[in-house]
């Protein structure tokens, strides 16, 4: 159906066609209240709805493209919704995605200038696609490719079927869904249809229809606008009748905040063997996706990334002759590689910033490799930072905190977000299995065990030096002070005496201490803590615990697992208001007899400890966790 056909051409026809819907929605559920329970999810589509027509009204927006898109797809998914609530089905399994692409859709409108258009820049236009890029090596995906095409793409018939290539940003999924799409298997198999929707984070879903349709059938690219004033469900039935045979089509980048649900009604279920290729760099609950239809993208190993380097570096700029870089030289290249954490968007990046130096100065290649610069990668993993959920934000901006490359226990993670207040001790599953369904932090063998990019890390210190008041600090007193209070700190340490500053400590919250183990602070560096919540020595070589640590009343954590410390002092028992204490692997370290006074402590990790007297651990009512005894 013509959008237009309904309420004419007036420039009042978004707001109205959105008022039409807001009517009918209200409708439905005081009608069908009666019969089903009062379904808050329903509410919050019909408020939201509410608030999106007074983003119309108030912005005065002008009918435009844009403004078309956005309102087609708003309308198909408050249908979906009523559609939902009208079978009486639980409407909880949908909210999510639902609740998702309408705030999505908010976000855009606020965006748009008073004519309709966007006000930003069109990303699509700035990104590259991998195949456009000048230097288009592939290497190490090999393995990646025969697996899915062995596993998920060319296996027998059956119905069709959704295939996830998951990773974050930069560690080469387009480049693996190119090679997949190029193969000539593939090729072969889908040879009446191979469909390709590049960027697709910045569409919408009827966007993605006229996409599709047109590389179906390509006089639509010259009659876009027949399709452009169509509504989603149209053009849904449309490319459905068009999808004949067996097809593959590859969603390049696809958002999370997409509602998918109703895009997938255009694809016919036949039993054909017809593939659906979806990049993300995370799932998504509208696509129902096996285990082994999830391709998990892994950085590439030191050999790979070095073989990538050498090909970016030497092929694709033009280096020739004594210009080249010097293989004597491989044994410091691969240590400057080891801040890329294997991702190719940044061993490509290091190697063009390095041909382009080397073609314009003619410096020598070691001071070359001693002065990279990764604020252009950082740039390019800016995207990325802003797609993780908002309620996400902190957590990843903490893990700052820690040591680059390290193994980070999850009990670790949790107990420092709760200390801080990031999260409560009741929902932290929530934002730990967001970090790793959004490809933040990467599982282990372990499955309690992770770790994090030394990129995507090196990103957390910038950003969240930009908003978290952050800062690091060398013990050599040698920092720069900063110029406003300062509440999370990490400090590096090397054997050289500690030298230190109490300027603006009572503001800190958190203190880490990263690397030596040689602390000489004097007790009047304790008592200018007077916020902290957060003392964290961990593998630090810590051979004594100063008495005067008892001062930090307000710590919630404290860490001094795996150092050398022999005594704890006994003024451990004034930290009334502690929550962790973890002493664990410091061999055969003496315990007092003052643990029973830490009142609420909820987790204590102790090992290989000698105990004067009995510890009175009985006396602890919140203790939750107790290791060793």
């Amino acid at each position: 159906m013509l959008l237009g056909q309904q309420f004419g051409s007036s420039r009042n026809t978004s707001e109205a066609l959105l008022l039409s819907l807001i009517q009918k929605l209200d409708i439905t559920y005081r009608e069908g209240r009666k019969m089903y329970y009062i379904n808050k999810d329903m509410l919050r589509v019909i408020k939201e709805m509410r608030e999106i027509v007074n983003i119309v009204r108030d912005k005065r927006l002008e009918e435009g493209r844009t403004l078309n898109f956005l309102v087609c797809d708003l309308v198909d998914v408050a249908e979906h919704a009523l559609d939902i609530f009208k079978k009486g089905e639980t409407f909880s399994l949908y909210y999510a995605s639902i609740h998702s692409w309408i705030g999505e859709i908010k976000k855009r409108m606020l965006k748009l200038g008073d004519d309709g258009a966007e006000m930003e820049p069109n990303m699509r236009s700035l990104k590259k696609d991998d195949d456009e890029e000048d230097d288009n090596y592939v290497v190490g995906l090999d393995e990646d490719v025969e697996m899915l095409l062995r596993r998920s793409i060319i296996d027998g018939e059956g119905y069709a079927k959704t295939v996830l290539i998951k990773g974050m940003c930069g560690i080469g999924k387009t480049t693996l869904a190119r090679e997949i799409y190029n193969h000539p298997t593939v090729v072969e198999r889908f040879k009446h249809r191979r469909l390709w929707v590049s960027n697709v984070t910045h569409f919408t879903l009827k966007e993605l229809f006229i996409k599709l349709i047109q590389q179906v059938d390509p006089w639509y690219l010259l009659e876009s606008s027949l399709l452009e004033n169509m509504d989603n469900p149209s053009l849904r039935d449309m490319l459905c009748q068009r999808l004949q045979g067996t097809y593959l089509i590859v969603l390049d980048d696809v958002p999370k905040q997409m509602h998918l649900t109703t895009f997938l009604y255009a694809l016919p279920q036949r039993e054909n063997g017809s593939r659906l290729l979806i990049t993300s760099h995370t799932t998504h609950v509208d696509i129902h996706v096996g285990v082994g239809d999830v391709h998990k993208m892994k950085p590439l190993d030191s050999k790979k990334g070095w073989q990538l380097f050498l090909k970016t570096i030497n092929h694709g700029n033009k280096l020739v002759g004594e210009h080249k870089f010097p293989m004597d030289l491989e044994p410091m290249g691969k240590q400057m590689l080891r801040k890329c954490g294997g991702l190719p968007l940044g061993i490509k990046e290091v190697g063009k910033q390095l041909a382009e130096k080397k073609l314009s100065g003619g410096s020598e290649w070691e001071q070359l490799l001693e002065s990279v610069d990764f604020s252009s990668t950082l740039k390019l993993l800016e995207p990325f930072y802003h797609k993780l959920d908002p309620k996400m934000e902190s957590c990843f901006l903490s893990m700052a905190f820690f040591k680059e490359n390290t193994t980070l226990r999850k009990e670790k993670l949790i107990h420092i977000w709760v200390a801080i207040g990031v999260v409560s001790r009741y929902d932290y599953e929530s934002y730990l299995d967001g970090l790793i369904n959004e490809s933040v932090i990467e599982v282990k063998d372990k499955s309690t065990e992770y770790q994090m990019n030394a990129l995507l890390h090196m990103l957390s210190i910038q950003k969240a030096e930009e908003k978290l008041c952050f800062e690091i600090l060398t013990n050599n007193g040698n920092n720069r002070p900063s110029e406003s209070p300062r509440y999370h700190r990490v400090i590096i340490c090397s054997r050289e005496k500690f030298n230190y500053s109490t300027d603006q400590d009572k503001h800190l919250v958190s203190l880490f201490f990263h690397g030596g183990g040689y602390l000489d602070a004097s007790p009047s560096y304790w008592k200018s803590f007077e916020k902290l919540k957060i003392l964290d020595l961990e593998d630090f070589g810590l051979k004594n615990l100063p008495e005067s640590i008892g001062r930090l009343t307000e710590l919630r954590y404290l860490g001094l697992r795996n150092n050398y410390i022999q005594e704890l002092p006994d003024s451990l028992g004034w930290l009334k208001k502690l929550e962790v204490l973890d002493i664990a692997h410091n061999f055969m370290v003496e315990v007092p007899d003052v643990i029973w006074e830490l009142c609420i402590l909820h987790h204590l990790y102790l090992s290989d400890m000698i105990c004067r007297n009995p510890l009175k651990i009985e006396a602890l009512q919140h203790l939750e966790t107790l290791t060793y005894v």
